[in-house]
């Protein structure tokens, strides 16, 4: 029998909930400000654009990616047909792990690159067929951040609780997957994150990996693996689940998977090295 999940989170995604908590350190930041960090954090790769501009129809809230079950259900099925997998979990997964990229890219660039945290709450999404998820605000906002070393723990809540627990929630309704593997798959997204600043933003290196340092240690990330330095400011992900993908045709193991053993995984780290730009 498959175990359901638990209580659903409470996590609303709507800005005033989330502006309501005042985190030390935090103040609400211009709407120049915000322009410049999200054209700057957009330039990076298709993961971190965030758009600006009006919300057209086809466009939706953040939070109906986990509202509408059976919106939720279709991608999954899309996602199985293009991945040729008639595993819906398997789909699911890596569905879930690159939504979590997604979410993490912006929101992890602006705050190292420009010391401002977006708030997700105002960002809408449209649906496509393939590549990273769209992303749009009329008017995006986010706060000034006075003391870096308190961002993880409100950086965490905008992201994991608002948008990615309730994501995850309403995955595990619809496939049944264990929470673990998911957990797993949003640590590995952040690690993915911290390494594509790492490498096109090297003056950030420092702060990008102590930063994913901080927020794998909180919550549901906990445990759910090592952001680990083979070489100082190299960063690399060593996690403790699997994403499932080596079940898909030819699909074969990610380089931070847990059945990679240790000798394979030192090599494929030294390959990346050599490469330009380490990665």
């Amino acid at each position: 029998m498959i175990a359901m999940p638990g209580p659903r989170p409470t996590g609303s995604g709507r800005a005033d909930d989330v502006a309501s908590v005042a985190w030390p350190g935090l103040l609400p930041a211009s709407p120049s400000e915000v322009s410049a960090a999200v054209a700057d954090v957009s330039a990076i790769s298709g993961y971190f654009e965030l758009e600006v501009g009006p919300i057209e129809v086809g466009w939706r809230p953040l939070i109906d990616l986990a509202a509408d079950s059976g919106l939720l259900r279709r991608r999954i099925i899309d996602v199985a047909g293009r991945l040729g997998t008639d595993e819906p979990r398997v789909a699911a997964s890596i569905l879930f792990q690159g939504l979590a990229a997604r979410l993490w890219s912006p929101v992890v660039g602006a705050v190292v690159t420009h010391d401002l945290l977006l708030d997700l709450a105002s960002v809408h999404w449209r649906e496509v067929s393939g590549g990273p998820l769209p992303l749009r605000a009329e008017r995006p906002t986010g706060r000034r951040i006075l003391d870096p070393a308190g961002v993880a723990e409100p950086l965490y809540r905008g992201v994991l609780t608002e948008v990615l627990e309730p994501l995850a929630w309403s995955v595990r309704e619809v496939v049944g997957i264990a929470p673990g593997l998911l957990w797993g798959n949003a640590a590995s997204a952040l690690a993915g994150t911290v390494r594509t600043v790492v490498d096109r933003c090297p003056g950030f290196a420092v702060r990008a990996i102590a930063l994913g340092r901080e927020l794998l240690a909180l919550g549901v990330l906990r445990g759910g693996g090592d952001l680990v330095e083979p070489v100082p400011g190299q960063p690399f992900f060593v996690r403790r689940t699997c994403c499932l993908f080596y079940r898909l045709p030819g699909g074969g193991k990610c380089g931070d998977c847990v059945l990679v053993d240790s000798g394979t995984r030192h090599r494929q780290w030294a390959a990346a090295l050599r490469q330009p730009g380490g990665s």
